[in-house]
């Protein structure tokens, strides 16, 4: 989920807290928990700092090893260890528990949208993106800020936040319950898929599709129950055979973009001065282009020399813009 989000989550199990006995009846122990929620629900998303680095370590560790089980843990014995050291009078056990629970909750709801997270790990590095809640969902949003207002007019905090909760998980229930449907419309459409990625958009009825089959890449939305393809693109395997795709899959960029996109095509273009290697992600078709990609241009102009000029991972809307980013200064 988004930053906003995560903030409202950390101040409604603050208030959801309330429930708890030997909170509520310690004004103390409730600020403490208070703060370990919404540290706690902030914590995994640390690992935002990498973007200072480049987008190419960014993109390859954010939602990673800070949102893993080991991370998990240490996240839920570390924050409110370091609270417990200002305020040893509250009782540790209750603050860890609302602590370690923040922590779990952040993780937790990031595996529903189509960027995901590697929960699992170490069990495995497998990005875990469900698809059927979006990044920035605004009934979610609206229904934490309608309960912090409810909360400050006067409200029970412990039995609001119990049934706005309820609602919430109803609502995943329906979402889950829709993509579901919308799975099973792609394979009545379309044959032989072996991969569908969903990404929900911010209108309940309408969805970002990339559907994989051996021959095919689709790119379509869905809508009311109707599904339009918008792009077909051929499966072509990439040729590791090749020394200029071999070159280019050793770049650090090309590296981060293979490790996290599960759906890409990828395209080269001859220059008299290189050859450019593109891969674009299919998840995030925006104004009739795909903004998420990777690319490297290498220098083959001396045989088994290959050598890597320049080379972009990230967002870029515009060709132009892109051509900037990897333009040597």
């Amino acid at each position: 989920m988004d930053t906003g989000t995560h903030v409202v989550m950390g101040v409604a199990l603050g208030g959801l807290a309330t429930l708890d006995p030997v909170v509520n009846a310690d004004p103390d122990l409730f600020n403490a928990v208070l703060i370990g929620t919404m540290i706690g629900s902030q914590a995994p998303d640390s690992d935002t700092v990498l973007k200072l680095r480049n987008n190419a370590v960014y993109i390859r560790h954010h939602r990673g090893i800070t949102h893993s089980i080991p991370a998990v843990i240490l996240w839920g014995i570390g924050i409110p260890g370091i609270i417990y050291l200002f305020t040893p009078e509250v009782n540790f056990l209750h603050l860890w528990l609302w602590t370690f629970l923040a922590v779990i909750l952040h993780v937790f709801v990031d595996v529903f949208n189509a960027y995901g997270t590697q929960a699992y790990r170490p069990i495995t590095k497998r990005w875990v993106a469900y698809g059927f809640i979006n990044t920035f969902d605004p009934y979610i949003f609206t229904l934490h800020i309608a309960g912090i207002v409810a909360w400050n007019l006067g409200a029970n905090p412990g039995t609001l936040w119990l049934i706005i909760y309820f609602v919430i998980a109803l609502y995943y229930l329906k979402r889950y319950f829709d993509k579901r449907e919308l799975v099973r419309l792609i394979h009545e459409n379309i044959k032989d898929v072996t991969q569908i990625a969903t990404s929900p958009t911010m209108k309940q009825n309408v969805w970002r599709v990339a559907i994989t089959t051996p021959t095919h890449y689709y790119v379509g939305r869905a809508e009311n129950g109707h599904l339009t393809i918008l792009d077909t693109f051929t499966n072509k395997p990439i040729d590791y055979d090749d020394p200029v795709i071999q070159k280019a899959l050793t770049d650090h960029n090309i590296k981060a973009f293979l490790s996290f996109s599960p759906v890409y095509r990828y395209e080269m273009s001859y220059y008299d001065e290189y050859t450019e290697v593109r891969f674009i992600d299919l998840r995030y078709r925006s104004r009739g282009r795909y903004p998420f990609v990777a690319l490297a241009q290498i220098d083959d102009e001396h045989g088994d020399n290959l050598k890597i000029l320049n080379s972009y991972t990230g967002w870029v809307f515009t060709e132009e813009k892109l051509q900037n980013k990897v333009s040597p200064m």
